[in-house]
């Protein structure tokens, strides 16, 4: 028998211009912390999220320049309009709007540095679609 061999997804890492502004931001979002010993002013910042994988934002000096390849889907609590409204309210950007008029469909926002993520339909949402 073959031993199985595998990796742990330790952190997902996001490219900035300023990467404890940003961290602040995804920490909003989220509502996570920031690494304890993360400072404004350091490089490499980390949003600590509870039971996965980090993210983390680290400078770098060029700029985004095209559609992000990998992005995060985020599941709100509340409902996705109110969470859309609250993360344009953050800083955040619309970049498509792909909400169907059944009430499927998703939001893609871009953070203050312009990287996509989408917004979903929260869980309850999803149920009474399926009911």
């Amino acid at each position: 028998m073959i031993a199985r061999v595998t990796s742990k997804v330790e952190n997902i890492a996001i490219d900035c211009a300023n990467a404890y502004r940003l961290a602040l931001f995804w920490s909003e979002v989220t509502g996570q912390p920031l690494h304890p010993e993360d400072q404004p002013g350091d490089k490499e910042t980390e949003v600590m999220l509870p039971g996965g994988p980090a993210l983390y934002f680290n400078e770098v000096p060029e700029p985004k320049s095209v559609k992000n390849r990998l992005h995060l889907c985020l599941r709100p609590d509340t409902s996705r309009e109110a969470e859309v409204e609250r993360l344009l309210g953050l800083g955040a950007s619309l970049v498509d709007d792909r909400r169907k008029p059944d009430g499927r469909g998703w939001v893609v926002l871009a953070d203050p540095e312009g990287n996509e993520f989408c917004v979903l339909l929260a869980e309850s949402e999803r149920a009474a679609l399926s009911s």
